[in-house]
């Protein structure tokens, strides 16, 4: 196993600094208008003609996938039963500010011009941007972070975590990468592990989800396989929140599977 960590000099030149993720429900009856409302608008609009975000994906959770989902409620989420549809989208180290900056504006824009109405409305489950940690690569000259979103990965695992009062990041980082990580990516469906701390939106920023009073206990983790979720769901991640919580680490607010969506096409919205 590889650990790439944040402040690691970059091989390439081009390094993950931050993320934005946002988890949305379609309304009844309307996935499809709003599928390609934010696969051939919003997707573009609200975040890729930007400057330094260098690149986006879009994921999906059919009705099977979503069954897999635990806990039932948390704070964090609420429902976790909801959030269909998820974006991840990748900003350049060292960029978050101005980034982050032109994001707020672009949607604030984008109200202003009617092009936020589109799909047929819609519930924010959660939108936030997050720092991006430490990298955990199954293998040795495996996938990096910075390419994740563009390599062929067959599913997504969100993990969402709070620790309790008294444990800060770094013990839970350090179980995560000398105990959990070490004896659960070697060999498995896993080729790649990110974790990330999140950070406040902007006071300005239109809000979709409401602020979440935790949030500095609170940590990501996401993890791409190399197949569907459902064939490793039960031995990777249903003993994660066990596991974690004997550990002292905290609990799981949202555990929840995804497979990327096809672009250019409606496949998955008639089993949302």
């Amino acid at each position: 196993m590889r650990v790439i960590r944040v402040d690691d000099e970059p091989e390439y030149g081009v390094a993950l600094g931050s993320i934005l993720v946002s988890l949305l429900e379609p309304s009844p009856g309307r996935v499809r208008e709003f599928h390609r409302w934010y696969e051939r608008d919003h997707f573009y609009a609200g975040c890729m003609v930007g400057a330094s975000f260098f690149a986006g994906r879009r994921f999906v959770a059919t009705k099977s996938l979503r069954a897999l989902r635990y806990p039932p409620r948390s704070e964090a989420i609420g429902d976790t039963s909801l959030g269909s549809y998820l974006a991840l989208y990748w900003i350049e180290r060292g960029h978050h500010e101005a980034t982050e900056r032109w994001a707020v504006d672009q949607v604030l824009r984008l109200g202003r011009e009617g092009r936020m109405n589109g799909g047929g409305g819609r519930k924010a489950v959660h939108a936030s941007f997050h720092d991006h940690r430490f990298a955990a690569c199954r293998d040795e000259d495996g996938v990096p972070p910075e390419v994740a979103l563009d390599h062929p990965f067959a599913g997504v695992v969100m993990m969402l975590c709070e620790r309790p009062e008294g444990v800060s990041a770094a013990a839970r980082e350090r179980w995560l990468l000398e105990d959990w990580l070490p004896k659960t990516l070697p060999g498995s469906d896993a080729a790649l592990c990110l974790s990330l701390a999140p950070r406040a939106l902007p006071e300005d920023s239109p809000v979709y989800a409401p602020p979440d009073a935790a949030a500095e206990r609170r940590s990501l983790e996401l993890y791409f396989l190399d197949r569907d979720p459902r064939e490793s769901w039960a031995s990777l991640f249903e003993p994660f929140g066990p596991a974690q919580r004997a550990a002292g680490m905290g609990e799981v607010a949202f555990a929840a599977p995804f497979i990327p969506t096809i672009p250019g096409t409606d496949r998955y919205v008639d089993e949302v």
